[in-house]
C-alpha cells in the first residue's frame, strides 16, 4: 500500500507541474478533456515510477554526499537535489521514448517545488506511515 501511495503521489506531483509549468510537458494532445487523459495516463504513470525509482536510489546518496551545503542553505539545497532528480527522470524518460520533457534546470526547480507541495498534501490527507 505504501508504494501504491508512493507512486501515486508522484503522479499526481507530476501531472501538476505539466499542468501548471510550460517547462514541463507530456506528449501528446492539449486542452484537458478526456482524450488527453487517456494519452497521457500511461506516460505519467511510467515516469512517475521513474521518478520514484530515481528518488529511491539516487536521492539518499546525492544528498549524503552534499550535506554540508544542505546545512549551510539550511535545507534550501534539497529543492536543487529533486530539481536534478527530475532532469535525471526527464532523461530516463527521454531515452525510453515516454515524451516526458524538461525544458530547463528553472522549470526543474519550479516543477520539484509543486511535485514536493503535492507529495506533502497526499501524504498528509492519505496519512503517512
Amino acid at each position: 500500500m505504501r508504494i501504491v501511495i508512493y507512486v501515486m503521489t508522484h503522479f499526481l506531483g507530476l501531472a501538476a507541474a505539466a499542468w501548471l509549468l510550460q517547462g514541463i510537458a507530456f506528449d501528446g494532445p492539449v486542452g484537458g478533456g478526456e482524450l488527453e487523459v487517456r494519452e497521457k495516463f500511461p506516460s505519467v504513470l511510467a515516469v512517475a515510477a521513474i521518478l520514484g525509482l530515481v528518488s529511491a536510489v539516487l536521492k539518499p546518496v546525492t544528498k549524503f554526499l552534499s550535506w554540508p551545503f544542505v546545512i549551510i542553505t539550511l535545507g534550501a539545497f534539497l529543492v536543487i537535489i529533486n530539481a536534478t532528480m527530475l532532469v535525471i527522470t526527464a532523461w530516463i524518460a527521454g531515452q525510453a521514448d515516454l515524451g516526458f520533457h524538461v525544458d530547463d534546470f528553472l522549470s526543474a526547480i519550479f516543477g520539484a517545488l509543486i511535485i514536493s507541495a503535492v507529495t506533502l498534501a497526499v501524504q498528509t490527507v492519505a496519512g503517512k506511515d
